[in-house]
């Protein structure tokens, strides 16, 4: 029995053959769910075990990843915010704008990566350009992906959160979704855990992930490195903030 009891998942009123056809190819490829948000866990679970974390949580995309798990370090109190959050300065430009717009200060330096990197001191990591069986970094680690459609498995957007950190992996699911327990009615008193975002992967985008990862191999090159970029630190000086 599914745990999401509340309210059925509704599809619409539109015909079969105009809605989106992922969740319906899940069903003939024998996945078993009862409700279709029950697909977002059957994807979290899916990378989870194919990064080699314990826990993964889906957003919507990797920049709002990288801002939940750096607003989820300022709540814990992890990280002064006068300290600067060091990064290269030769990334795309998400990276120093979801920094700033959580709240703390960023510092460029010039170092070579590929794949992934850390947003220096905090245990957040940038791992856009990674997608590879084991990738986890470990040290419970707040290590964020990409599913962009130049990407391993191209969704079109969407991110997740990987993370052996249980109190971690709980709030940031409540912060991706409003703050809320999908299992609770609206009207339920104690439906609202904490104040979130709207930052949530839908199931037929993560629908989407799990038939890309079954035509996936197991081990894929980074996608891009450091050599791919500009240096954002230069434009950054000429945008308003």
């Amino acid at each position: 029995m599914s745990k999401y009891q509340y309210n059925a998942y509704v599809l619409g009123n539109v015909p079969i053959k105009k809605q989106r056809p992922e969740i319906h190819k899940l069903k003939e490829l024998g996945y078993k769910f009862d409700d279709a948000r029950e697909i977002v866990d059957i994807f979290e679970n899916k990378v989870a075990k194919y990064a080699g974390s314990k826990y993964a949580i889906t957003t919507d995309c990797c920049s709002h990843g990288l801002f939940l798990a750096l607003k989820y370090i300022q709540w814990q109190q992890e990280h002064d915010a006068e300290m600067p959050i060091i990064i290269p300065k030769r990334t795309y430009i998400s990276a120093p704008m979801q920094i700033i717009q959580a709240g703390f200060k960023v510092e460029f330096k010039d170092f070579e990566w590929s794949g992934l990197y850390q947003l220096n001191p905090t245990r957040v990591w940038d791992s856009a350009a990674r997608f590879t069986k084991d990738m986890y970094v470990g040290d419970n680690a707040l290590q964020v992906l990409s599913f962009q459609f130049k990407k391993r498995i191209p969704i079109g957007k969407g991110g997740i959160i990987l993370t052996d950190d249980y109190d971690a992996a709980k709030m940031l699911k409540l912060m991706s979704y409003d703050g809320r327990d999908l299992t609770l009615p609206y009207d339920h008193p104690n439906h609202m855990k904490t104040f979130g975002y709207h930052m949530y992967m839908t199931p037929e985008d993560a629908a989407r992930g799990i038939l890309l990862m079954d035509m996936t191999p197991e081990i894929n090159d980074d996608v891009c490195n450091h050599t791919n970029y500009l240096d954002i630190e230069e434009i950054m000086k000429n945008i308003e903030i």
